[in-house]
Protein backbone atom coordinates (compact mmCIF):
# COMPACT_ATOMS: atom_id res chain seq x y z
CA UNK A 1 0.00 0.00 0.00
CA UNK A 2 1.58 3.57 -0.92
CA UNK A 3 1.83 5.89 1.95
CA UNK A 4 0.63 9.18 0.85
CA UNK A 5 3.07 12.11 2.32
CA UNK A 6 1.13 15.46 3.90
CA UNK A 7 -0.82 16.75 1.23
CA UNK A 8 0.50 20.01 -0.23
CA UNK A 9 -1.91 23.12 -0.47
CA UNK A 10 -2.59 22.98 -3.91
CA UNK A 11 -3.29 18.84 -3.04
CA UNK A 12 -5.39 19.30 -0.62
CA UNK A 13 -7.77 21.72 -2.92
CA UNK A 14 -7.41 19.00 -5.45
CA UNK A 15 -8.93 16.58 -2.64
CA UNK A 16 -11.95 18.66 -2.10
CA UNK A 17 -12.66 18.61 -5.61
CA UNK A 18 -13.49 14.60 -5.50
CA UNK A 19 -17.61 14.06 -4.75
CA UNK A 20 -18.99 10.87 -4.31
CA UNK A 21 -20.09 10.15 -7.89
CA UNK A 22 -16.13 10.40 -8.63
CA UNK A 23 -14.99 8.50 -5.92
CA UNK A 24 -17.23 6.14 -6.94
CA UNK A 25 -16.11 6.51 -10.58
CA UNK A 26 -12.61 6.01 -9.49
CA UNK A 27 -13.50 2.53 -7.73
CA UNK A 28 -15.00 1.23 -11.39
CA UNK A 29 -11.88 2.57 -12.96
CA UNK A 30 -9.37 0.89 -11.14
CA UNK A 31 -11.47 -2.54 -11.30
CA UNK A 32 -12.14 -2.58 -15.02
CA UNK A 33 -8.13 -1.07 -16.13
CA UNK A 34 -6.76 -3.95 -18.64
CA UNK A 35 -3.38 -4.14 -19.73
CA UNK A 36 -2.09 -6.11 -23.33
CA UNK A 37 -2.73 -10.22 -22.69
CA UNK A 38 -5.63 -9.61 -19.98
CA UNK A 39 -7.38 -7.93 -16.59
CA UNK A 40 -4.65 -6.48 -14.46
CA UNK A 41 -4.83 -4.99 -11.22
CA UNK A 42 -1.16 -4.39 -9.41
CA UNK A 43 -0.11 -5.06 -5.79
CA UNK A 44 0.46 -1.33 -3.81
CA UNK A 45 3.96 -0.81 -3.50
CA UNK A 46 6.06 1.95 -2.46
CA UNK A 47 7.02 3.53 -5.52
CA UNK A 48 10.45 2.54 -7.38
CA UNK A 49 13.26 5.16 -7.31
CA UNK A 50 15.23 6.89 -10.27
CA UNK A 51 18.05 4.27 -9.82
CA UNK A 52 15.71 1.72 -12.20
CA UNK A 53 15.73 3.98 -15.07
CA UNK A 54 17.46 2.41 -18.15
CA UNK A 55 20.40 4.77 -18.97
CA UNK A 56 19.70 4.50 -22.73
CA UNK A 57 16.24 5.43 -22.30
CA UNK A 58 14.70 9.01 -23.84
CA UNK A 59 13.25 10.82 -20.44
CA UNK A 60 10.05 10.73 -21.50
CA UNK A 61 10.30 6.84 -21.58
CA UNK A 62 12.03 6.66 -18.69
CA UNK A 63 9.08 8.84 -16.31
CA UNK A 64 6.83 6.41 -18.20
CA UNK A 65 9.57 3.65 -16.90
CA UNK A 66 9.62 4.76 -13.70
CA UNK A 67 5.74 5.09 -13.58
CA UNK A 68 4.96 1.60 -14.53
CA UNK A 69 7.18 0.46 -12.11
CA UNK A 70 5.69 1.78 -8.86
CA UNK A 71 1.85 0.76 -10.86
CA UNK A 72 3.62 -3.09 -10.53
CA UNK A 73 5.14 -3.12 -7.52
CA UNK A 74 9.05 -2.57 -9.27
CA UNK A 75 10.79 -5.10 -11.00
CA UNK A 76 11.13 -8.43 -9.40
CA UNK A 77 14.58 -9.36 -9.38
CA UNK A 78 15.89 -13.03 -10.57
CA UNK A 79 19.45 -12.85 -12.24
CA UNK A 80 18.96 -16.67 -13.74
CA UNK A 81 15.56 -15.56 -15.26
CA UNK A 82 16.42 -12.53 -16.16
CA UNK A 83 19.09 -13.76 -18.00
CA UNK A 84 16.96 -16.39 -19.77
CA UNK A 85 14.29 -13.79 -21.05
CA UNK A 86 17.04 -11.60 -22.52
CA UNK A 87 18.63 -14.43 -24.51
CA UNK A 88 14.92 -15.40 -25.38
CA UNK A 89 14.24 -11.87 -26.53
CA UNK A 90 17.59 -12.39 -28.66
CA UNK A 91 16.59 -14.92 -30.70
CA UNK A 92 13.03 -13.13 -31.27
CA UNK A 93 14.63 -10.20 -32.52
CA UNK A 94 17.00 -11.78 -34.83
CA UNK A 95 14.07 -13.36 -36.23
CA UNK A 96 12.36 -10.49 -36.79
CA UNK A 97 11.55 -8.30 -39.87
CA UNK A 98 13.49 -5.71 -37.52
CA UNK A 99 16.56 -7.29 -35.97
CA UNK A 100 18.03 -3.54 -35.59
CA UNK A 101 15.79 -2.19 -32.41
CA UNK A 102 17.02 -2.73 -29.65
CA UNK A 103 14.63 -4.40 -26.52
CA UNK A 104 15.22 -4.56 -22.70
CA UNK A 105 12.94 -6.56 -20.96
CA UNK A 106 11.83 -6.37 -17.08
CA UNK A 107 9.98 -8.71 -14.79
CA UNK A 108 7.25 -6.53 -12.44
CA UNK A 109 7.09 -7.59 -9.30
CA UNK A 110 3.11 -8.26 -9.65
CA UNK A 111 0.61 -11.05 -9.86
CA UNK A 112 -1.09 -10.08 -12.13
CA UNK A 113 -1.12 -11.62 -15.70
CA UNK A 114 0.02 -8.95 -18.10
CA UNK A 115 3.08 -7.78 -20.48
CA UNK A 116 2.77 -4.41 -22.98
CA UNK A 117 5.68 -2.90 -24.38
CA UNK A 118 6.46 0.82 -25.03
CA UNK A 119 7.80 2.28 -28.31
CA UNK A 120 11.48 2.47 -26.71
CA UNK A 121 11.68 -1.28 -26.66
CA UNK A 122 10.99 -1.54 -23.19
CA UNK A 123 9.19 -5.12 -22.67
CA UNK A 124 7.56 -5.24 -19.67
CA UNK A 125 6.23 -9.00 -18.38
CA UNK A 126 4.70 -9.95 -14.63
CA UNK A 127 5.99 -12.37 -12.32
CA UNK A 128 1.98 -13.99 -12.52
CA UNK A 129 2.23 -13.84 -16.33
CA UNK A 130 5.67 -16.25 -15.67
CA UNK A 131 4.21 -18.43 -12.93
CA UNK A 132 1.21 -19.26 -15.51
CA UNK A 133 3.37 -20.30 -18.35
CA UNK A 134 4.82 -23.63 -18.64
CA UNK A 135 7.36 -23.49 -21.29
CA UNK A 136 9.41 -21.04 -22.86
CA UNK A 137 7.72 -21.18 -26.07
CA UNK A 138 4.52 -19.86 -24.73
CA UNK A 139 6.56 -17.14 -22.70
CA UNK A 140 8.15 -16.60 -26.27
CA UNK A 141 4.82 -15.99 -27.82
CA UNK A 142 4.20 -13.03 -25.31
CA UNK A 143 7.39 -11.53 -25.79
CA UNK A 144 7.34 -11.92 -30.03
CA UNK A 145 3.76 -10.24 -29.20
CA UNK A 146 4.68 -7.14 -27.92
CA UNK A 147 7.88 -7.29 -30.02
CA UNK A 148 5.43 -7.01 -33.58
CA UNK A 149 3.71 -4.38 -31.73
CA UNK A 150 6.71 -2.23 -31.64
CA UNK A 151 7.49 -3.22 -35.41
CA UNK A 152 4.32 -2.57 -36.70
CA UNK A 153 4.40 0.94 -34.61
CA UNK A 154 1.27 0.43 -32.47
CA UNK A 155 2.54 1.55 -29.36
CA UNK A 156 3.58 4.54 -30.64
CA UNK A 157 0.38 5.19 -31.73
CA UNK A 158 -1.07 4.51 -28.46
CA UNK A 159 1.21 6.81 -26.67
CA UNK A 160 0.45 9.45 -28.86
CA UNK A 161 -2.94 9.11 -28.49
CA UNK A 162 -2.61 8.77 -24.32
CA UNK A 163 -0.61 12.00 -24.99
CA UNK A 164 -3.29 13.65 -26.85
CA UNK A 165 -5.70 12.54 -24.83
CA UNK A 166 -3.90 14.34 -21.71
CA UNK A 167 -3.21 17.53 -23.17
CA UNK A 168 -7.22 17.73 -23.80
CA UNK A 169 -7.91 16.77 -19.64
CA UNK A 170 -5.30 19.41 -18.88
CA UNK A 171 -6.95 22.05 -21.04
CA UNK A 172 -10.66 20.79 -19.91
CA UNK A 173 -9.01 21.61 -16.22
CA UNK A 174 -6.90 24.45 -16.61
CA UNK A 175 -8.53 26.80 -19.22
CA UNK A 176 -12.57 25.44 -19.12
CA UNK A 177 -11.93 25.68 -15.23
CA UNK A 178 -13.69 22.40 -15.30
CA UNK A 179 -11.61 19.64 -13.69
CA UNK A 180 -14.83 17.11 -13.51
CA UNK A 181 -14.72 17.34 -16.88
CA UNK A 182 -11.18 17.20 -17.42
CA UNK A 183 -10.79 13.83 -14.68
CA UNK A 184 -13.86 12.23 -16.95
CA UNK A 185 -12.02 12.51 -20.09
CA UNK A 186 -8.95 11.26 -19.11
CA UNK A 187 -10.66 8.61 -17.22
CA UNK A 188 -12.71 7.54 -20.67
CA UNK A 189 -9.58 7.52 -22.87
CA UNK A 190 -7.11 5.31 -20.72
CA UNK A 191 -10.10 2.41 -20.70
CA UNK A 192 -10.07 3.47 -24.48
CA UNK A 193 -6.53 3.50 -24.71
CA UNK A 194 -5.78 0.84 -22.52
CA UNK A 195 -5.08 -1.72 -25.03
CA UNK A 196 -4.72 -1.68 -28.31
CA UNK A 197 -7.44 -2.31 -30.87
CA UNK A 198 -9.11 -5.37 -32.36
CA UNK A 199 -7.16 -5.45 -35.55
CA UNK A 200 -3.85 -4.35 -34.15
CA UNK A 201 -4.11 -7.14 -31.46
CA UNK A 202 -4.74 -9.64 -34.48
CA UNK A 203 -1.72 -8.16 -36.44
CA UNK A 204 0.45 -8.45 -33.74
CA UNK A 205 -0.77 -12.10 -32.46
CA UNK A 206 0.12 -12.70 -36.96
CA UNK A 207 3.33 -11.45 -36.64
CA UNK A 208 4.42 -12.56 -33.41
CA UNK A 209 4.08 -15.76 -34.21
CA UNK A 210 5.78 -15.65 -37.28
CA UNK A 211 8.88 -14.47 -35.39
CA UNK A 212 8.51 -17.14 -32.82
CA UNK A 213 8.65 -19.98 -35.20
CA UNK A 214 11.06 -18.33 -37.24
CA UNK A 215 13.13 -18.25 -33.70
CA UNK A 216 12.78 -21.97 -33.47
CA UNK A 217 10.23 -21.69 -30.83
CA UNK A 218 6.90 -23.64 -31.34
CA UNK A 219 4.37 -21.54 -32.44
CA UNK A 220 2.08 -23.30 -30.82
CA UNK A 221 2.74 -21.66 -27.59
CA UNK A 222 0.74 -18.86 -27.97
CA UNK A 223 -2.49 -20.88 -28.80
CA UNK A 224 -1.28 -22.70 -25.40
CA UNK A 225 -0.93 -19.90 -23.21
CA UNK A 226 -3.74 -18.04 -24.71
CA UNK A 227 -5.95 -21.08 -23.40
CA UNK A 228 -4.47 -20.87 -19.97
CA UNK A 229 -5.16 -17.40 -20.10
CA UNK A 230 -8.56 -17.96 -20.56
CA UNK A 231 -8.94 -20.31 -17.74
CA UNK A 232 -7.53 -18.55 -15.24
CA UNK A 233 -9.54 -15.31 -16.05
CA UNK A 234 -12.55 -17.62 -15.77
CA UNK A 235 -11.47 -18.69 -12.42
CA UNK A 236 -10.71 -16.15 -11.05
CA UNK A 237 -14.42 -14.60 -12.11
CA UNK A 238 -15.80 -17.25 -10.32
CA UNK A 239 -13.83 -17.72 -7.23
CA UNK A 240 -14.79 -13.57 -6.55
CA UNK A 241 -18.66 -14.36 -7.74
CA UNK A 242 -18.48 -11.67 -10.22
CA UNK A 243 -20.40 -12.57 -13.39
CA UNK A 244 -17.99 -11.59 -16.52
CA UNK A 245 -17.18 -12.79 -19.80
CA UNK A 246 -14.16 -14.33 -19.68
CA UNK A 247 -11.32 -12.21 -20.58
CA UNK A 248 -12.74 -9.93 -23.95
CA UNK A 249 -10.68 -7.55 -22.04
CA UNK A 250 -12.15 -4.89 -23.63
CA UNK A 251 -14.99 -4.77 -25.95
CA UNK A 252 -13.34 -3.50 -28.83
CA UNK A 253 -10.57 -6.94 -29.00
CA UNK A 254 -10.72 -10.42 -30.21
CA UNK A 255 -12.22 -13.02 -27.08
CA UNK A 256 -9.30 -15.30 -26.41
CA UNK A 257 -11.68 -18.40 -28.15
CA UNK A 258 -11.37 -16.42 -31.53
CA UNK A 259 -7.60 -15.85 -30.62
CA UNK A 260 -6.65 -19.13 -29.82
CA UNK A 261 -8.56 -20.28 -32.70
CA UNK A 262 -6.68 -17.52 -35.15
CA UNK A 263 -3.26 -18.53 -33.34
CA UNK A 264 -3.83 -22.24 -33.76
CA UNK A 265 -4.12 -21.44 -37.80
CA UNK A 266 -1.22 -19.61 -37.80
CA UNK A 267 1.41 -21.52 -36.20
CA UNK A 268 0.05 -24.71 -38.52
CA UNK A 269 1.33 -22.80 -41.24
CA UNK A 270 4.84 -23.42 -39.93
CA UNK A 271 5.21 -26.70 -38.40
CA UNK A 272 2.57 -29.22 -36.52
CA UNK A 273 2.22 -29.63 -32.70
CA UNK A 274 4.99 -30.32 -30.78
CA UNK A 275 8.09 -29.89 -33.15
CA UNK A 276 9.20 -26.61 -32.24
CA UNK A 277 11.37 -26.01 -29.28
CA UNK A 278 9.75 -25.61 -25.72
CA UNK A 279 12.09 -25.88 -23.06
CA UNK A 280 9.42 -26.54 -20.37
CA UNK A 281 11.77 -28.80 -18.07
CA UNK A 282 14.82 -26.31 -18.07
CA UNK A 283 11.91 -23.39 -17.84
CA UNK A 284 10.16 -25.09 -15.00
CA UNK A 285 13.57 -25.00 -13.08
CA UNK A 286 14.21 -21.62 -13.65
CA UNK A 287 10.43 -20.41 -11.99
CA UNK A 288 10.67 -23.31 -8.73
CA UNK A 289 10.65 -21.44 -5.97
CA UNK A 290 9.09 -18.29 -7.74
CA UNK A 291 6.58 -15.87 -5.46
CA UNK A 292 2.82 -16.59 -6.55
CA UNK A 293 0.60 -13.80 -5.06
CA UNK A 294 0.74 -10.00 -3.72
CA UNK A 295 4.97 -9.50 -1.67
CA UNK A 296 3.91 -9.69 1.78
CA UNK A 297 5.71 -6.37 2.55
CA UNK A 298 3.74 -5.05 0.70
CA UNK A 299 0.49 -6.15 1.57
CA UNK A 300 -1.46 -9.55 0.66
CA UNK A 301 -4.79 -10.83 0.09
CA UNK A 302 -6.30 -13.96 1.80
CA UNK A 303 -9.94 -14.20 0.07
CA UNK A 304 -11.72 -10.91 1.77
CA UNK A 305 -8.88 -10.30 4.35
CA UNK A 306 -5.86 -7.83 3.61
CA UNK A 307 -2.71 -7.95 5.76
CA UNK A 308 0.06 -5.59 5.61
CA UNK A 309 2.98 -6.61 7.49
CA UNK A 310 5.09 -3.83 6.80
CA UNK A 311 2.27 -1.18 7.96
CA UNK A 312 1.27 -3.48 10.90
CA UNK A 313 -2.41 -4.03 10.10
CA UNK A 314 -5.50 -6.43 8.81
CA UNK A 315 -8.76 -6.04 7.32
CA UNK A 316 -12.06 -8.54 6.28
CA UNK A 317 -13.99 -7.20 3.71
CA UNK A 318 -18.10 -7.88 3.86
CA UNK A 319 -19.17 -11.24 2.61
CA UNK A 320 -19.77 -11.69 -1.47
CA UNK A 321 -16.94 -8.72 -1.85
CA UNK A 322 -13.41 -9.33 -4.38
CA UNK A 323 -10.52 -7.77 -3.42
CA UNK A 324 -7.78 -6.20 -5.47
CA UNK A 325 -4.45 -4.52 -4.16
CA UNK A 326 -3.20 -1.72 -6.28
CA UNK A 327 -0.63 0.85 -6.20
CA UNK A 328 -3.69 3.44 -5.15
CA UNK A 329 -5.26 1.37 -2.74
CA UNK A 330 -7.00 -1.60 -1.86
CA UNK A 331 -10.03 -1.78 -3.86
CA UNK A 332 -13.56 -4.52 -3.68
CA UNK A 333 -16.44 -4.86 -5.81
CA UNK A 334 -19.09 -7.00 -4.36
CA UNK A 335 -20.98 -9.59 -6.97
CA UNK A 336 -23.34 -7.39 -9.13
CA UNK A 337 -21.67 -4.18 -8.80
CA UNK A 338 -23.92 -2.65 -6.52
CA UNK A 339 -21.65 -2.16 -3.69
CA UNK A 340 -17.71 -1.16 -3.34
CA UNK A 341 -15.12 0.07 -1.01
CA UNK A 342 -12.14 1.69 -1.57
CA UNK A 343 -8.97 1.37 1.28
CA UNK A 344 -6.11 3.76 1.18
CA UNK A 345 -3.40 5.55 4.21
CA UNK A 346 -2.08 9.11 4.34
CA UNK A 347 -0.09 11.20 6.42
CA UNK A 348 -1.86 13.70 8.57
CA UNK A 349 -1.30 16.06 11.50
CA UNK A 350 -1.61 14.48 14.54
CA UNK A 351 -3.24 18.11 15.77
CA UNK A 352 -6.18 17.24 13.48
CA UNK A 353 -9.35 15.29 14.96
CA UNK A 354 -10.56 12.52 12.95
CA UNK A 355 -13.90 14.33 12.78
CA UNK A 356 -12.18 17.57 11.65
CA UNK A 357 -10.34 15.54 9.05
CA UNK A 358 -13.95 14.62 7.97
CA UNK A 359 -15.83 17.51 7.93
CA UNK A 360 -12.20 19.36 5.81
CA UNK A 361 -13.69 18.67 2.89
CA UNK A 362 -11.61 14.96 1.80
CA UNK A 363 -14.99 14.22 0.06
CA UNK A 364 -17.62 16.47 -0.85
CA UNK A 365 -21.40 15.53 -0.25
CA UNK A 366 -20.72 15.11 3.57
CA UNK A 367 -23.82 14.92 5.72
CA UNK A 368 -22.21 16.46 8.94
CA UNK A 369 -24.65 15.89 11.27
CA UNK A 370 -23.99 12.36 10.38
CA UNK A 371 -20.02 12.52 12.11
CA UNK A 372 -19.36 10.29 15.07
CA UNK A 373 -16.02 10.02 17.12
CA UNK A 374 -15.48 6.51 18.27
CA UNK A 375 -12.65 3.08 18.82
CA UNK A 376 -12.28 0.37 16.78
CA UNK A 377 -10.52 -2.24 18.50
CA UNK A 378 -8.85 0.29 20.56
CA UNK A 379 -7.54 2.75 17.64
CA UNK A 380 -9.04 6.29 17.33
CA UNK A 381 -11.46 6.90 14.63
CA UNK A 382 -14.03 8.68 12.76
CA UNK A 383 -17.50 7.81 10.44
CA UNK A 384 -19.75 9.96 8.46
CA UNK A 385 -22.17 9.47 5.67
CA UNK A 386 -22.15 11.07 2.29
CA UNK A 387 -24.65 10.66 -0.48
CA UNK A 388 -25.05 11.34 -4.14
CA UNK A 389 -28.27 10.89 -5.97
CA UNK A 390 -27.52 7.14 -6.57
CA UNK A 391 -24.91 6.12 -4.17
CA UNK A 392 -24.79 6.21 -0.54
CA UNK A 393 -21.19 6.64 0.74
CA UNK A 394 -20.31 5.09 4.63
CA UNK A 395 -17.00 6.43 5.57
CA UNK A 396 -14.22 5.83 8.35
CA UNK A 397 -11.03 7.15 9.00
CA UNK A 398 -8.82 5.38 11.53
CA UNK A 399 -5.49 6.37 13.41
CA UNK A 400 -2.78 4.09 13.49
CA UNK A 401 0.88 4.75 14.29
CA UNK A 402 0.39 8.02 13.42
CA UNK A 403 -1.09 7.62 10.08
CA UNK A 404 -4.63 7.91 8.76
CA UNK A 405 -6.13 5.17 7.08
CA UNK A 406 -9.59 5.91 4.87
CA UNK A 407 -12.47 4.04 4.13
CA UNK A 408 -15.46 4.60 1.47
CA UNK A 409 -17.69 2.12 0.91
CA UNK A 410 -19.96 2.70 -1.35
CA UNK A 411 -23.45 1.26 -1.94
CA UNK A 412 -26.20 2.27 -4.73
CA UNK A 413 -29.07 2.99 -3.28
CA UNK A 414 -28.07 2.77 -0.24
CA UNK A 415 -29.97 0.96 2.62
CA UNK A 416 -29.64 0.55 6.44
CA UNK A 417 -28.39 -2.81 5.93
CA UNK A 418 -25.69 -2.47 3.71
CA UNK A 419 -24.96 0.26 6.08
CA UNK A 420 -24.88 -2.29 8.81
CA UNK A 421 -22.77 -4.60 6.82
CA UNK A 422 -20.17 -1.96 6.49
CA UNK A 423 -20.51 -0.83 9.81
CA UNK A 424 -19.94 -4.59 11.20
CA UNK A 425 -16.79 -4.92 8.21
CA UNK A 426 -14.51 -2.33 10.50
CA UNK A 427 -15.07 -4.38 13.37
CA UNK A 428 -11.77 -6.31 11.92
CA UNK A 429 -9.55 -3.85 11.29
CA UNK A 430 -6.85 -4.31 13.97
CA UNK A 431 -3.51 -4.41 14.52
CA UNK A 432 -1.32 -7.69 12.70
CA UNK A 433 0.24 -9.89 15.88
CA UNK A 434 3.43 -10.87 15.79
CA UNK A 435 2.83 -14.30 13.78
CA UNK A 436 0.95 -12.08 10.87
CA UNK A 437 3.83 -9.91 10.88
CA UNK A 438 6.23 -12.79 9.74
CA UNK A 439 3.91 -14.25 7.13
CA UNK A 440 5.99 -15.61 4.54
CA UNK A 441 4.43 -15.25 0.68
CA UNK A 442 3.32 -18.84 -1.20
CA UNK A 443 5.40 -19.64 -3.73
CA UNK A 444 5.42 -22.13 -6.78
CA UNK A 445 7.25 -25.39 -5.98
CA UNK A 446 8.13 -27.96 -9.05
CA UNK A 447 7.65 -31.66 -8.33
CA UNK A 448 7.92 -34.58 -10.34
CA UNK A 449 5.28 -37.03 -10.46
CA UNK A 450 5.95 -39.68 -8.47
CA UNK A 451 3.98 -43.43 -8.97
CA UNK A 452 0.50 -43.66 -8.24
CA UNK A 453 0.25 -40.00 -7.95
CA UNK A 454 -2.39 -38.48 -9.75
CA UNK A 455 -3.86 -34.84 -10.22
CA UNK A 456 -6.54 -35.33 -7.57
CA UNK A 457 -4.02 -36.21 -5.06
CA UNK A 458 -2.03 -33.52 -6.42
CA UNK A 459 -4.17 -30.86 -6.47
CA UNK A 460 -4.95 -31.57 -2.78
CA UNK A 461 -1.26 -30.58 -1.95
CA UNK A 462 -2.18 -26.71 -3.14
CA UNK A 463 -1.89 -24.17 -0.27
CA UNK A 464 -4.83 -22.35 -1.60
CA UNK A 465 -8.46 -22.20 0.59
CA UNK A 466 -10.41 -23.19 -2.10
CA UNK A 467 -10.81 -24.26 -6.06
CA UNK A 468 -7.49 -26.47 -5.03
CA UNK A 469 -8.29 -28.72 -8.30
CA UNK A 470 -9.41 -26.19 -11.04
CA UNK A 471 -6.38 -23.80 -10.09
CA UNK A 472 -3.83 -26.84 -9.99
CA UNK A 473 -5.16 -27.80 -13.60
CA UNK A 474 -4.75 -24.33 -15.23
CA UNK A 475 -1.73 -23.34 -13.33
CA UNK A 476 -0.19 -26.57 -15.62
CA UNK A 477 -2.18 -26.15 -18.57
CA UNK A 478 -4.33 -29.20 -17.46
CA UNK A 479 -7.58 -29.96 -19.71
CA UNK A 480 -10.10 -31.97 -16.96
CA UNK A 481 -9.49 -34.65 -19.86
CA UNK A 482 -5.62 -34.73 -19.10
CA UNK A 483 -4.07 -36.95 -16.77
CA UNK A 484 -0.37 -37.34 -15.14
CA UNK A 485 2.16 -40.13 -15.62
CA UNK A 486 5.34 -40.88 -13.31
CA UNK A 487 8.19 -38.11 -13.89
CA UNK A 488 6.49 -35.16 -15.34
CA UNK A 489 6.89 -31.95 -13.63
CA UNK A 490 4.12 -29.97 -12.16
CA UNK A 491 3.77 -26.84 -10.28
CA UNK A 492 2.22 -26.61 -6.81
CA UNK A 493 1.57 -23.43 -4.75
CA UNK A 494 3.22 -24.30 -1.49
CA UNK A 495 3.41 -22.20 1.73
Amino acid sequence: MTMAGAPTPAEMQATRLVRPWQAALLIGLALTFAGCTGQTLAPMQTPASAAAEPAAMSPAAQREHVRILAAYGGAYEDPRLEAHLARTVDRLVAASEQPNIKYRVTILNSPAVNAFALSSGQLYVTRGLLALANDTSEVASVLAHEIAHVIARHAAFRENQMRQAQIFSRVATDLLGDPQLGALALARSKIALASFSRAQELEADGIGVGIAARAGFDPHGAQRFLTSMGRNAQLRSQAAGIDQRPPDFLSSHPSTPERIKIARANARQYVAPGIGKSDRAEYLALIDGLIYEDDPSEGFIRGRRFVHPKLGFTYTAPEGFALDNTSQAVFGIKAGGAQALRLDVVKASPDVSLADYLNSGWVEGIDRHTVQQLAINGLPAATALARSDAWTFRLYVVRLDGDVYRFIFAAKHGTETADRTFRESMTTFRRITAAEAGAKPRRLKVVRVAPGQTIDSLARRMAVPDRKLELFRVLNGLSPADTVKPGDRLKLVVE
